[in-house]
């Protein structure tokens, strides 16, 4: 039977000051785990819909940093009063996924988000190491979604990619890769998508599956044709950034590397790991009454 760990008394953090605290309902079985039904509680959410998001988007972060997800999401079958339901088990990694893709506009996210960057001495700043797992996420997507646009637009005729690439980008910074590559501050063969940050990782994101959509859904044939429609599509989102957010996305400022961002991550993972190896400090006996 799963026991609760030891509880520290020292342990004064609470995701709310109503809830129990977080370390004290470690459970031990195997390997220290948290159930995912209490994390949502103590995240403050009253939606099982709404918590699944954060969830899956942890499993997801986990998946592109190439860690095992099943050392750290376990899922089960349990009878509970008589009925059978899944259990997910949740690491002390994946509670601290789950938080960081959590609403931090609810203060009990906002909280977990910098006690467990405190814990695993990862970051000063925990909402941007927040921003840094979403980063992980967009950048993996792209990596699937320029698959399948390279796929479309050589069937579409397609000769010269970097060209029919190149249009793209000239389409939402208004000038050509080469250009925007000096601009930014990024020499070298690494992709400029690795310094992006989340809101430009994602203009890109939605840059690069409009494309695919317009050749599909216009049967666009031919390099030049495919050329035109990649612009064009890059203008309307830099457009549409330009209307919602004044932003110009030429004039956004380059990130961590998205490498050093997957290597801190997966050092978080193993500090969270070790930490969990470790026993509980013993309580000392209380002194004898006199």
């Amino acid at each position: 039977m799963d026991s609760p760990a030891e509880i520290r008394t020292d342990d004064p953090f609470h995701f709310d000051e109503a809830k129990p605290n977080f370390e004290g309902q470690g459970r031990q079985n195997g390997f220290k785990y948290w159930l995912a039904s209490s994390l949502m509680v103590w995240l403050g959410y009253d939606s099982q819909q709404a918590f699944n998001k954060a969830l899956n988007k942890a499993i997801q972060a986990c998946t592109a940093l190439n860690i095992p997800i099943l050392d750290n999401f376990v899922q089960e079958r349990q009878i509970v009063d008589g009925k059978e339901e899944v259990v997910y088990k949740l690491s002390r990694f994946a509670c601290y996924l789950t938080a960081m893709n959590g609403d931090s506009r609810k203060p009990q996210v906002a909280k977990a988000q910098a006690y467990f960057a405190t814990v695993a001495q990862a970051v000063q700043h925990y909402l941007q190491e927040a921003e840094n797992v979403e980063r992980v996420l967009i950048r993996d997507e792209i990596s699937e979604q320029e698959k399948s646009l390279t796929g479309i637009a050589f069937q579409a005729g397609v000769e010269n990619y970097p060209l029919f690439q190149n249009a793209g980008y000239r389409g939402l910074y208004n000038m050509d890769l080469y250009k925007l590559r000096i601009r930014k501050g990024v020499s070298g063969k690494r992709t400029l998508l690795d310094f992006m940050g989340k809101e430009e990782l994602a203009a890109n994101l939605f840059r690069i599956t409009q494309t695919e959509a317009k050749i599909r859904n216009e049967n666009i044939r031919g390099q030049r044709p495919l050329e035109n429609a990649a612009e064009a599509v890059g203008s309307k989102v830099r457009k549409a950034m330009i209307e919602i957010s004044g932003t110009h996305p030429e004039n956004l400022r380059i990130s961590e590397d998205i490498r050093t961002v997957k290597s801190n991550l997966k050092s978080t993972h193993r500090q969270m790991k070790n930490l969990d190896k470790k026993p509980a400090p013993k309580r000392l006996p209380k002194p004898p009454s006199a």
